[in-house]
This record gives structure tokens, sequence and C-alpha cells, in this order.
């Protein structure tokens, strides 16, 4: 059988090596050194968002952003239903209650409209959120200036999860850059790794500073170890650092070669009825981190599930679209505002594998394969 094919593997490109090498020469380690303050730095510069943290996870970099809200119990917090668990998870660390947004269709992220009827209706009652937090979704941006318009207007701060969306454009800018904060991950299925790590991204200096003080165990600055908080073991090492600064040095290769993976899927299966492919948002460019389909059963006579069976068989990974927040077991009970879109995303939607070290030729087979098993059931 052929080697497998992953969804979305690491794709190193010896650079990191290099660095990596410096660090060790360097004999730092730990969570600090020249490596981490300039991972920190580059990122700054390449999406545009003066200050920046680097820790162990996207999950920490939220935790840390819903931390700066000091909420109660029973405070809200809102976000994308259609989304990985980790955008909302740290806001249950801090004993908020969730509410869960349902996605446009037009770009699968958090539909405005639905976030401006309901946030109105709460501002009437006295019950605003304490945060919205919409996702950019398999590398594409929500419509940030949007979403940040509408919150602007009750003083409720947005933090962009932008977990997915490394080297995404919206409106010409870096994706996250407008929010209040942007969290990033670096995990080794994204589009750049480090093999863990996250960023916490903003023009806020003081949420980044708190952040950064709340990272390394919350130590005051004495001879002696002194602490008047609690904080967290949250810091990037300074090795993981200098994987993820020679990642970053190649990040528009790589987002170039997702891009043409996608393009060179949808050319080869455009005459497949029942199959469509998510659609780029007119105000952005997606890095197309996953290429994602739709299978529409009542045409090709074939469930997503069925074709993730076909390629699993031929030694290909794929997966189905996230399972919306509103459904998971977790979170029964939890108020959802529509849902219905990110619903039939779940039920017709299958991710396909997407590294950008495939080749041409995997994704013909690939393709092959879909047709295959779309025209024969």
């Amino acid at each position: 059988m052929a080697e497998r094919i992953h969804l979305s593997p690491p794709h190193m490109s010896g650079a990191e090596l290099i660095l990596v090498q410096e660090a060790f020469a360097s004999n730092y380690i730990a969570p600090a050194g020249t490596m981490l303050s300039e991972f920190e730095r580059a990122f700054s510069e390449r999406t545009g968002i003066a200050h920046c943290v680097a820790l162990s996870s996207g999950t920490a970099a939220m935790h840390l952003a819903i931390k700066s809200l000091d909420l109660a119990p029973g405070d809200e917090v809102w976000a994308s239903t259609l989304t990985f668990i980790a955008s909302i998870g740290p806001a249950l660390y801090e004993r908020a209650t969730p509410v869960f947004i349902d996605s446009d269709e037009a770009a699968w992220t958090l539909d405005p409209d639905l976030l401006d009827e309901a946030i109105s209706k709460a501002a009437r009652i006295g019950k605003l959120p304490k945060a919205v937090i919409p996702t950019d979704i398999y590398g594409q941006a929500c419509d940030l200036d949007r979403i940040t318009s509408i919150c602007a207007t009750y003083n409720v701060p947005v933090f962009a999860d932008s977990a997915e969306a490394v080297g995404c454009t919206y409106r010409g800018r870096h994706a996250g850059k407008g929010a209040n904060a942007a969290i990033f991950s670096f995990n080794g299925n994204k589009i750049i790794t480090a093999s863990n790590g996250g960023m916490l991204a903003s023009d806020d200096r003081r949420l980044i500073d708190q952040a950064r003080y709340l990272a390394t165990q919350a130590r005051e600055n004495t001879s002696h170890y002194e602490h008047r908080a609690v904080g967290f073991n949250y810091r990037l090492s300074n090795i993981c650092a200098a994987i993820g600064l020679g990642q970053l040095q190649v990040l528009d290769q790589r987002v170039l070669r997702r891009r043409e993976i996608f393009q060179r899927y949808q050319s080869t299966l455009s005459d497949c009825a029942g199959i469509r492919f998510m659609p780029e948002a007119t105000y952005g460019r997606s890095t197309r981190w996953l290429t994602v389909m739709l299978v529409d059963p009542n045409v090709t006579r074939c469930t997503p599930e069925k074709l993730r069976l076909a390629l699993d068989d031929a030694n290909i990974e794929a997966r189905p679209v996230w399972k919306p927040m509103h459904l998971q077991p977790v979170f029964a009970g939890a108020r959802v505002i529509g849902g219905a879109v990110a619903e039939g995303l779940y039920d017709r939607g299958l991710c396909l594998p997407s590294g950008s070290s495939m080749n041409d030729e995997d994704v013909d087979r690939i393709s092959e394969i879909v047709r295959r098993t779309v025209c024969a059931h």
C-alpha cells in the first residue's frame, strides 16, 4: 500500500534545524532566549500587530486573553459555533457561560447579522456578553471590521480566534489585526508549526504585558520568588520558537502551495455534480489551510462518511468539518443563535489532505478516488 497521505502534516524547510542548533549552542533550552524574543518580533512585524507573546499553545493564548476580562460566574462569552473547542473552552476555565452563534453561508464564519440582532437584544435586557470570539475558519478570515463595529457600540471586546489563519489576509491586512486581541496556533497540523505553541497578539500593550506576566507564573521582578497573583506555566520554549522562526520565513511559500492544491482539487473535480468547495470571502485571501468540500448525498448518492472511508481504505486521511459546538455533549443545553448553517456544513462537509508537501500526483490520486466513489453511489 502507498505511504499514508495525512491531512496536514508539518513541512520543514531546513532553516528550522539551523536555528535550533543555534539555540542549543546558546544553551537557552528553557522558555527564554533570543529565539523566543526574535520569534515574537518577527511575528509582530509580519502581522502588523504591535505586541506579541509566544506561548505553549493557542489554547493558552486564548485563556490569557479571556483572563484579562476578570469574569464572574454566569458572565456570557459569545463564540462561533463552527470551530474547535479551544475557542471557547478557556472561557469555562474562568467560569463563564458560552453562547454560540451560527455561520453565514457566504464565508462559513460568524454571521454578523445574527450577532447584530442578538447583541442589541442583549443590551435591551442588560445582559451583554463580556467578549465575542469569532473564528477564522480553515484559513479564511471572519468579517472582522463588521464584527468589531457592532461590538464597539456596546464596548464589548473582540478576541479573534485566528488559530487557523496564519498568513491569511483581510481587507489587505493580516487576519486578526483590528481585534482587541488575536490568537494564533503553531500546532503540528497548522500551515506553519513550532511543533506546538501559540501566539497572543494585540495592539494593546497592557494586555500583552499582563499576559506575559501571568504566563511565567506571575513572578514579580525580585531576586527571590515573589507572587502576588496565581499565574501559569504558558511560555513557549526557546527551541520551539527557533522552529517557528524558521517556519515563518517560508510562510508565503506554504500559503501559495496550499492555494495551488485547492485550485487543483477544484479544477479536477469541477464537473462532478453534487460537489462544491468552500467559498472564498470577497473581503480577503484565504490560505486554504484545508481544502474543504461539501457533498450533497441527494445528488451524489454518497455521504461524506462513505467518501472518508473510501479514502481511508486507500491510506488517505480525510476528516469531517468541525462538529458545531452547540452539538457537542459537553455543551448540552448551551444557548445557540441560529445553528442550521453550521449543522448543514458539518453534515455535508469533508476536509481533504492539504499539506504543502503534497505533489500534484497526490492531489490527482485523491481526486480520482473522490470521483470514483461519488459516481459509484
